[in-house]
Protein backbone atom coordinates (compact mmCIF):
# COMPACT_ATOMS: atom_id res chain seq x y z
CA UNK A 1 0.00 0.00 0.00
CA UNK A 2 2.62 2.52 0.90
CA UNK A 3 4.36 1.80 -2.29
CA UNK A 4 1.00 2.09 -4.51
CA UNK A 5 0.48 5.75 -2.40
CA UNK A 6 4.33 6.56 -3.27
CA UNK A 7 3.76 6.03 -7.15
CA UNK A 8 0.30 7.59 -7.24
CA UNK A 9 1.34 10.91 -5.68
CA UNK A 10 5.72 10.93 -5.98
CA UNK A 11 6.37 11.40 -2.30
CA UNK A 12 9.50 9.01 -1.70
CA UNK A 13 8.42 5.55 0.48
CA UNK A 14 10.53 4.28 3.30
CA UNK A 15 9.15 0.64 3.67
CA UNK A 16 10.32 -2.20 5.76
CA UNK A 17 12.78 -1.56 8.48
CA UNK A 18 13.90 1.88 9.38
CA UNK A 19 17.51 2.95 9.78
CA UNK A 20 18.29 5.57 12.30
CA UNK A 21 20.05 8.70 11.59
CA UNK A 22 18.85 8.86 8.17
CA UNK A 23 17.26 12.06 9.13
CA UNK A 24 19.81 13.85 10.14
CA UNK A 25 23.51 11.98 9.28
CA UNK A 26 25.23 12.85 6.32
CA UNK A 27 25.79 9.37 4.79
CA UNK A 28 24.28 7.76 1.17
CA UNK A 29 20.73 7.23 2.59
CA UNK A 30 20.24 10.71 4.42
CA UNK A 31 17.00 12.01 3.63
CA UNK A 32 15.28 15.63 4.46
CA UNK A 33 11.64 15.07 4.23
CA UNK A 34 8.82 17.85 5.15
CA UNK A 35 6.51 15.39 6.33
CA UNK A 36 6.20 11.82 8.02
CA UNK A 37 3.67 9.73 7.27
CA UNK A 38 3.72 6.33 9.18
CA UNK A 39 1.32 3.49 9.43
CA UNK A 40 1.62 2.24 13.13
CA UNK A 41 2.82 4.80 15.61
CA UNK A 42 3.60 1.73 17.97
CA UNK A 43 5.92 -0.09 15.19
CA UNK A 44 7.24 2.97 13.70
CA UNK A 45 8.46 4.69 16.77
CA UNK A 46 12.51 4.85 16.14
CA UNK A 47 11.42 7.44 13.11
CA UNK A 48 8.32 9.61 15.04
CA UNK A 49 11.33 9.69 17.54
CA UNK A 50 14.13 11.17 15.17
CA UNK A 51 11.61 13.12 13.28
CA UNK A 52 10.93 15.08 16.98
CA UNK A 53 15.04 16.19 16.60
CA UNK A 54 14.23 17.99 13.02
CA UNK A 55 11.35 19.82 13.91
CA UNK A 56 9.41 17.13 11.10
CA UNK A 57 5.60 17.02 11.63
CA UNK A 58 3.97 14.23 11.20
CA UNK A 59 0.73 12.40 10.51
CA UNK A 60 0.19 9.03 11.57
CA UNK A 61 -2.64 5.80 10.82
CA UNK A 62 -3.65 5.23 14.97
CA UNK A 63 -5.51 2.69 16.49
CA UNK A 64 -7.82 2.98 20.00
CA UNK A 65 -4.49 1.64 21.84
CA UNK A 66 -2.22 3.58 19.63
CA UNK A 67 0.60 5.37 21.17
CA UNK A 68 0.18 9.65 20.09
CA UNK A 69 3.54 10.74 21.53
CA UNK A 70 5.01 12.73 18.48
CA UNK A 71 2.21 12.61 16.84
CA UNK A 72 0.71 16.10 15.33
CA UNK A 73 -1.97 14.69 13.52
CA UNK A 74 -3.65 11.03 14.12
CA UNK A 75 -6.37 9.58 11.51
CA UNK A 76 -8.67 7.41 13.35
CA UNK A 77 -8.54 3.97 11.65
CA UNK A 78 -7.73 0.11 12.24
CA UNK A 79 -4.18 0.17 11.46
CA UNK A 80 -4.16 -3.84 11.72
CA UNK A 81 -5.74 -5.19 9.04
CA UNK A 82 -4.67 -4.85 5.59
CA UNK A 83 -7.84 -4.36 4.09
CA UNK A 84 -7.88 -1.27 6.19
CA UNK A 85 -4.41 -0.10 6.02
CA UNK A 86 -4.84 -0.50 1.97
CA UNK A 87 -8.19 1.51 1.70
CA UNK A 88 -6.43 4.37 4.03
CA UNK A 89 -3.59 4.70 1.97
CA UNK A 90 -5.85 4.23 -1.26
CA UNK A 91 -8.45 7.09 0.71
CA UNK A 92 -4.87 9.27 1.43
CA UNK A 93 -4.10 9.06 -2.06
CA UNK A 94 -6.78 9.90 -3.85
CA UNK A 95 -7.48 12.78 -1.61
CA UNK A 96 -3.40 14.45 -2.47
CA UNK A 97 -4.30 14.00 -5.99
CA UNK A 98 -7.38 15.95 -5.86
CA UNK A 99 -6.03 18.67 -3.64
CA UNK A 100 -3.19 19.07 -5.95
CA UNK A 101 -5.35 19.24 -8.81
CA UNK A 102 -4.05 15.97 -10.93
CA UNK A 103 -7.92 14.54 -10.49
CA UNK A 104 -11.62 15.98 -10.71
CA UNK A 105 -13.81 15.93 -7.40
CA UNK A 106 -16.87 15.72 -9.96
CA UNK A 107 -15.39 11.81 -11.53
CA UNK A 108 -14.42 9.05 -9.64
CA UNK A 109 -11.02 7.72 -9.37
CA UNK A 110 -9.76 4.95 -11.91
CA UNK A 111 -7.74 3.51 -9.41
CA UNK A 112 -9.58 0.53 -7.66
CA UNK A 113 -8.63 -0.06 -3.38
CA UNK A 114 -7.35 -3.64 -4.59
CA UNK A 115 -4.45 -2.86 -6.12
CA UNK A 116 -3.33 -1.15 -2.58
CA UNK A 117 -3.94 -4.48 -0.70
CA UNK A 118 -1.41 -6.71 0.16
CA UNK A 119 -1.17 -9.90 -0.63
CA UNK A 120 1.10 -12.84 0.02
CA UNK A 121 3.17 -14.15 -2.85
CA UNK A 122 2.73 -17.53 -2.15
CA UNK A 123 -1.03 -17.34 -2.03
CA UNK A 124 -0.80 -15.51 -5.52
CA UNK A 125 1.47 -18.41 -7.28
CA UNK A 126 -1.22 -20.63 -5.22
CA UNK A 127 -4.39 -19.28 -7.00
CA UNK A 128 -2.89 -18.78 -10.17
CA UNK A 129 -1.87 -22.71 -10.00
CA UNK A 130 -5.27 -23.51 -9.14
CA UNK A 131 -7.07 -21.28 -11.79
CA UNK A 132 -4.47 -23.16 -14.56
CA UNK A 133 -5.49 -26.96 -13.31
CA UNK A 134 -9.70 -25.73 -13.49
CA UNK A 135 -8.70 -24.23 -16.85
CA UNK A 136 -7.29 -27.66 -18.00
CA UNK A 137 -10.10 -30.06 -16.58
CA UNK A 138 -12.33 -28.06 -18.05
CA UNK A 139 -10.95 -28.18 -21.42
CA UNK A 140 -10.94 -32.33 -21.13
CA UNK A 141 -14.99 -31.89 -20.28
CA UNK A 142 -15.40 -29.96 -22.86
CA UNK A 143 -13.51 -32.36 -25.39
CA UNK A 144 -15.41 -35.28 -24.36
CA UNK A 145 -18.95 -33.88 -24.33
CA UNK A 146 -18.52 -31.53 -27.49
CA UNK A 147 -18.00 -34.85 -29.88
CA UNK A 148 -21.12 -35.57 -30.95
CA UNK A 149 -21.95 -39.36 -30.99
CA UNK A 150 -21.91 -41.73 -34.46
CA UNK A 151 -25.71 -42.71 -34.05
CA UNK A 152 -26.49 -38.66 -34.32
CA UNK A 153 -24.14 -38.02 -37.20
CA UNK A 154 -25.33 -40.62 -39.23
CA UNK A 155 -27.23 -40.38 -42.17
CA UNK A 156 -30.76 -40.83 -41.38
CA UNK A 157 -33.21 -41.63 -44.22
CA UNK A 158 -35.59 -39.26 -45.45
CA UNK A 159 -39.79 -40.33 -45.67
CA UNK A 160 -41.96 -38.31 -47.53
CA UNK A 161 -45.05 -40.72 -47.86
CA UNK A 162 -45.24 -42.68 -44.53
CA UNK A 163 -48.34 -44.61 -46.05
CA UNK A 164 -46.03 -46.24 -47.69
CA UNK A 165 -43.74 -47.30 -45.20
CA UNK A 166 -44.08 -51.42 -44.72
CA UNK A 167 -43.68 -52.58 -41.23
CA UNK A 168 -42.89 -56.21 -40.39
CA UNK A 169 -45.55 -58.51 -39.03
CA UNK A 170 -45.12 -59.33 -34.98
CA UNK A 171 -45.13 -62.74 -34.15
CA UNK A 172 -48.10 -64.30 -31.81
CA UNK A 173 -46.71 -66.60 -29.10
CA UNK A 174 -49.26 -69.46 -28.46
CA UNK A 175 -49.89 -69.62 -24.40
CA UNK A 176 -50.55 -73.17 -23.03
CA UNK A 177 -54.04 -72.82 -21.15
CA UNK A 178 -55.10 -75.41 -18.56
CA UNK A 179 -58.37 -77.10 -17.43
CA UNK A 180 -59.38 -74.86 -14.02
CA UNK A 181 -62.23 -77.69 -13.25
CA UNK A 182 -59.77 -80.55 -13.25
CA UNK A 183 -59.39 -81.73 -9.99
CA UNK A 184 -55.41 -82.48 -8.56
CA UNK A 185 -53.91 -85.98 -8.35
CA UNK A 186 -54.36 -86.90 -4.47
CA UNK A 187 -51.62 -89.04 -3.05
CA UNK A 188 -52.07 -91.47 -0.40
CA UNK A 189 -50.44 -90.03 2.93
CA UNK A 190 -51.04 -93.01 4.87
CA UNK A 191 -48.02 -94.70 2.87
CA UNK A 192 -45.55 -92.14 4.18
CA UNK A 193 -43.25 -92.59 6.72
CA UNK A 194 -43.74 -91.41 10.21
CA UNK A 195 -40.76 -89.18 11.29
CA UNK A 196 -39.84 -90.09 15.12
CA UNK A 197 -38.53 -87.36 17.27
CA UNK A 198 -34.81 -87.54 18.17
CA UNK A 199 -34.73 -86.20 21.66
CA UNK A 200 -32.90 -87.07 24.77
CA UNK A 201 -35.16 -88.00 27.64
CA UNK A 202 -33.99 -88.29 31.39
CA UNK A 203 -35.00 -90.19 34.32
CA UNK A 204 -35.57 -88.34 37.19
CA UNK A 205 -35.95 -89.99 40.93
Amino acid sequence: AVLEFAAATGVTPSAGCFTPGNFFNQQAAFREPCLLLVTDPRADHQPLTEATYVKLPTIALGHTDSPLRYVVIIIPCINKGAHSVGLMWWMLAREVLRMSGTISHEHPWEVMPDLYFYRDPEEIEKEEQAAAERAVTKEEFQGEWTAPAPEFTATQPEFTDWRRLQVPPVPIQQVPTEDCNAQPGTEDWSAAPTAQATGTTSVWS
